[in-house]
């Protein structure tokens, strides 16, 4: 099944994303989705910070985008929560990148039942027409191709 581990914590890494903050919309756009929960429970926006992290990564990366752990960190903070519990989140859901990916992410399910209906030929077509692997990115940094848990498209 797919890497769900983080890209290497590099000084390179955290010289690129180490002094990352929100854009002044991004802030408030995270800042709307603090105030739906009520007093006590801001935590709980952590899934939508890190979508909008990621998104504003993408934007500067011109990728789909991730989340080093630099912005992971961030998120934290933004949330008052340790971090461990935002790496939980990130980790678990296959909607957040941890490592670079390209413009184009494409995903394939590697489920039993999507195999059974040719999710595995489509993943070896792909492959063969990019030239890549699973979790492999083209050269030219435009499609990286994952399998993930089913995304329930079929």
């Amino acid at each position: 099944m797919a890497d769900r581990s983080l890209a290497p914590d590099t000084p390179e890494l955290r010289e690129r994303w180490g002094g990352f903050e929100f854009t002044e919309s991004y802030r408030a756009r995270a800042d709307r989705a603090i105030a739906r929960y009520p007093e006590g429970r801001q935590r709980s926006a952590v899934m939508p910070l890190l979508d909008l992290a990621q998104r504003q990564v993408g934007e500067e990366t011109n990728t789909q985008g991730w989340l080093p752990l630099p912005v992971i960190e961030y998120v934290a903070d933004y949330l008052d929560m340790p971090v461990i519990r935002v790496l939980e989140v990130a980790t678990f859901y296959f909607m957040y990148n941890l490592r670079p990916v390209g413009k184009y992410h494409v995903q394939v399910c590697g489920t039993t039942p999507c195999m059974v209906c040719g999710s595995e030929a489509i993943k070896k077509a792909i492959e063969d027409h990019l030239g890549i692997q699973e979790g492999e990115t083209t050269k030219d940094g435009l499609f990286t191709l994952r399998e993930v848990e089913c995304l329930g498209a079929c």
